[in-house]
C-alpha cells in the first residue's frame, strides 16, 4: 500500500511508519514544516497546512489510505481557555482539511483512518460501554464529537472512514504511561484519586496492529474502540505497575490535589470509562496483550 500519515513523528505515527516501511509499504509523511529534513528511512514527505486548510497539490495522488493522527496533546499543558481552543481547533480544522483533500482527489484513497479517543464517552462509572454508547457531556466528549464529524466530507465522497477511539497507550516512550513508569521506578507511584476509576488501555503493539487491521478490513467503519478487552481500574494499574517494577506503590494523590495541580485536566484522570472493543472483536482482531499485566510485560521486554 501507499499510505499518507499526519503526526508521523509522534508516538503512534512514528511506530506506524516503522511498521509499514519494514513490511515494504510506501509512506508519505504529511508535514507542516516546509524546512523539515528529508527522512532517510525510505519514506517521502509532502507539505500540508491544517490551519490554512491546504494540502500540497498531488500529495495524495496514488495514495491508498490516509491515517490522520495529528493534534495538540491533551495532557501537554494546563487547560487554559486558549489551550482548550488549541486542542479543539488542531483536531477539527486538521481533520476537515484532510477530509476535503481526500474527497477532492482525482483518485481518492479507499480509507481514511482519523483518530479519536475514548474521551468521547465521558465518565461512565463501572458500566461497560461499546461503540453504540452515546457521547458524554464534558469538554473532551464535545471535542471528540466535532473531531469525528469533521471527517464528513470524506464520508460523503464515498471514502470508508474509521475513527479509532483510543484509550491510554501502554508504552515507556511517551503518553500517560511514559510519565508513570519513571515515578514507579523511583518508588513514587500510587493510585490517582479514588483508584476505582476504570482506565481503558491498549498496548503500543496492539495499537499499531489494530491500525493496520483497520486499513485492510473493509467491514470496519465509523467509531472503533482501540482498547484492550479487560479494562482495569486505576488501583489495578497501580498494583500491576508496582509488581512489574518490583517497587512499592505507597503514594496516593487525592482528587483535590490533582485538581490543584492540573486544573480541569484532572477530571480526565479521575473519570471512569470501562470501554470494550466490540467492533474489533466482531471483525476478528486478536489482541497480543489483552490484560494490563501482559501490556506491561511487553514494555519491560523492550517491545514498547
Amino acid at each position: 500500500m501507499r499510505v499518507a500519515i499526519t503526526g508521523s513523528t509522534g508516538l503512534i505515527g512514528s511506530a506506524l511508519t516503522r511498521s509499514l516501511l519494514t513490511d515494504g509499504h510506501q509512506v508519505v509523511r504529511l508535514v507542516r514544516d516546509r524546512s523539515a529534513a528529508t527522512p532517510h528511512d525510505g519514506s517521502e514527505s509532502a507539505h500540508w497546512d491544517p490551519v490554512a486548510g491546504r494540502v500540497a497539490p498531488g500529495a495524495l495522488d496514488g495514495v491508498d489510505a490516509v491515517v490522520h493522527l495529528a493534534g495538540a496533546g491533551v495532557g501537554d499543558k494546563r487547560w487554559t481557555a486558549a489551550y482548550k481552543r488549541e486542542i479543539r481547533d488542531s483536531r477539527v480544522r486538521g481533520t476537515d482539511t484532510l477530509a476535503r483533500a481526500c474527497a477532492a482527489s482525482a483518485a481518492p484513497p479507499r480509507v481514511l483512518v482519523s483518530a479519536s479517543a475514548t474521551g468521547y464517552y465521558g465518565d461512565t462509572g463501572a458500566r461497560t460501554v461499546d461503540e453504540s454508547e452515546p457521547a458524554g457531556e464534558d469538554f473532551l466528549s464535545s471535542v471528540c464529537i466535532d473531531w469525528e464529524a469533521a471527517a464528513d466530507p470524506a464520508r460523503q465522497a464515498g471514502i470508508r472512514v474509521v475513527h479509532p477511539r483510543t484509550g491510554l497507550v501502554v508504552t515507556a516512550r511517551g503518553g500517560a504511561f511514559g510519565r508513570l513508569f519513571p515515578l514507579f521506578r523511583f518508588g513514587l507511584g500510587g493510585r490517582l484519586g479514588s483508584g476505582d476509576q476504570y482506565w481503558p488501555f491498549i498496548s503500543l503493539t496492539d495499537h499499531i496492529a489494530a491500525l493496520r487491521f483497520a486499513l485492510g478490513t473493509e467491514e470496519l467503519s465509523g467509531p472503533v474502540n482501540f482498547t484492550a478487552p479487560e479494562p482495569p481500574t486505576n488501583r489495578e494499574v497501580t498494583r500491576a505497575l508496582s509488581h512489574a517494577l518490583h517497587r512499592p506503590a505507597l503514594a496516593a494523590v487525592p482528587a483535590f490535589a490533582l485538581r490543584a495541580a492540573l486544573g480541569e485536566f484532572a477530571a480526565s484522570i479521575t473519570c471512569s470509562a470501562r470501554v470494550l472493543p466490540a467492533a474489533l472483536h466482531k471483525a476478528g482482531f486478536a489482541f497480543a496483550h489483552p490484560t494490563i499485566d501482559a501490556a506491561l510485560d511487553s514494555v519491560l521486554r523492550g517491545a514498547a
